[in-house]
């Protein structure tokens, strides 16, 4: 689809700054886009791209002022990231949507499958499976007996929900993904050996929930593991039986959340932060890069290193440590200086 700038900016509630009549008609990033493209600019380190690109038309911020003249069109916005998702949501949006129950698949006996809904070929849907208008069930997903998918929710080609889970509404859930394996549970014996305990509980993920591909997310041993409302997961994320995570928290590729820990809301976890098991996290923390945390923490905190430690000092040791071997040479020069006053 090719829109010119200036239906462009009033459907952002943008201010135009260059050529109005400019055509775009696709996205692309600052350092790659070509001529006809719309890209943006909403981190300072990018911005040396704007003299540069050959984007038709750029989103900035209202506030943005170049240090030289640009050449394409900017577009002047609060929030340009922001701007450029909402762009990109209405264009999936527009793109024709999957509808109807294709073969093969097998649909258990009494399940019914909303007349706006998608079932893909190979798909498995269980007994007493309830499945909510507009729900996308792509190729080769597994739908366990009892398990409820609410409303427009999305389960891409080979995700597995196990029996008995709740997805809520709009959720998506990605490739290889399983919800609702049984946790770590093993009992030792007195012979060295172990005996599994079964898991009896579910996995609920609450309405516009996001769960990347391979992620997986065990069922609670009793009552339910629980990832709350507008949580997003990405990829290759492990989270243990019982665990909590709160709403709106987001969590990067290969993070691990041990057995009955409680993460609150508006958390940020960078890729593979390790967390212990029973321990509680407050609200609104920031987790660096392969932090290990293995105690509690509370709330708006910005920690990092393993074990993670306030993000401020982590810094002023890396400081001191980037000076131990100075220390050492200088700590060597003393003892020789005091071992040579001995001798005299």
């Amino acid at each position: 689809m090719e829109i010119s700038v200036a239906q462009l900016a009033s459907m952002v509630h943008g201010t135009v700054d260059g050529d109005a009549s400019v055509s775009i008609n696709n996205y692309s990033k600052i350092e790659e886009a070509t001529e006809g493209c719309l890209t943006f600019l909403a981190n300072e380190k990018y911005t040396h791209y704007i003299y540069t690109t050959n984007a038709s038309a750029v989103l900035v911020r209202n506030d943005f002022q170049p240090d030289k003249p640009v050449k394409p069109t900017l577009i002047r916005v609060e929030d340009p990231y922001k701007t450029l998702a909402d762009l990109l949501n209405m264009v999936t949006a527009q793109a024709p949507q999957k509808v109807g129950v294709e073969q093969p698949c097998f649909i258990a006996e009494g399940v019914e499958v909303p007349q706006d809904a998608y079932v893909g070929a190979f798909a498995y849907i269980g007994k007493g499976v309830k499945i909510g208008k507009g729900a996308k069930i792509y190729p080769q997903a597994y739908v366990g007996d009892d398990v409820t998918i609410g409303a427009h929710v999305i389960l891409y080609p080979g995700a597995k929900v196990y029996h008995g889970c709740k997805i809520g509404n709009r959720c998506i859930v990605h490739g290889g993904a399983v919800i609702g394996a049984d946790g770590f549970g093993f009992a030792p014996k007195s012979d060295g050996t172990y005996e599994k305990i079964s898991q009896i509980g579910i996995v609920v993920l609450e309405d516009d929930v996001e769960i990347g591909a391979n992620t997986t997310i065990d069922r609670a041993t009793m009552g339910s593991t629980v990832i709350k409302q507008g949580a997003k997961l990405d990829n290759l994320i492990q989270i243990g039986h019982n665990v909590e995570i709160g709403e709106s928290t987001v969590m990067a590729a290969q993070v691990g959340v041990a057995g009955s820990t409680k993460i609150g809301k508006h958390n940020m976890v960078g890729g593979q932060v390790g967390f212990a098991g029973h321990i509680t996290v407050g609200d609104g923390n920031g987790f660096g890069a392969q932090s290990g945390v293995p105690n509690s923490v509370g709330s708006k905190q910005r920690v990092i290193g393993s074990p993670a430690i306030n993000a401020l000092d982590f810094a002023r040791q890396q400081v001191y440590i980037k000076r131990l071997a100075s220390l050492f040479a200088d700590v060597a020069n003393l003892k020789k200086d005091v071992e040579n006053l001995q001798k005299d």
